[in-house]
């Protein structure tokens, strides 16, 4: 491609975005085109090009936003307002920080006490298999 030339890009309709990102009910094989319109209703990012007929056509700047929103909330585990403050955040805070976007449960006392009583419960079974394997 010659650099006079303009790049030229091509838009997606929802089903294909869809079907792209892997957005499939697995009992019902349909596509879950609803999900991308909820984002769509949540993240000011996603703009996708509404033309005749209401028909959304995401370009592929869109289509890596959803992708990208898609991997914080399902493998990262991160809540909308999470995902929110995130995309907003103008300081750059890593998507690693999880007390300020959503994913911290800070530990409490007695959060403290079930997992040293847990801990311990474990070196016991541990220490009655030795006796019992003698």
């Amino acid at each position: 491609m010659k650099n006079n030339q303009k790049k030229v890009e091509t838009y997606k309709t929802i089903g294909q975005v869809a079907k792209k990102l892997n957005l499939i009910d697995k009992k019902t094989g349909k596509l879950q085109t609803y999900i991308i319109r909820y984002w769509e209703s949540q993240f000011k990012q996603i703009k996708p090009s509404i033309r005749a007929g209401g028909r959304r056509y995401y370009s592929n700047k869109n289509i890596k936003m959803i992708n990208f929103i898609k991997y914080l909330l399902k493998e990262k585990g991160m809540t909308t307002i999470g995902v929110k403050k995130l995309l907003a955040d103008t300081e750059g805070a890593g998507i690693d920080d999880p007390v300020k976007f959503g994913v911290y449960t800070p530990i409490n006392k007695s959060t403290k006490l079930i997992k040293d009583k847990i801990t311990n419960i474990s070196k016991i079974i541990k220490e009655l298999k030795k006796i019992k394997d003698g």
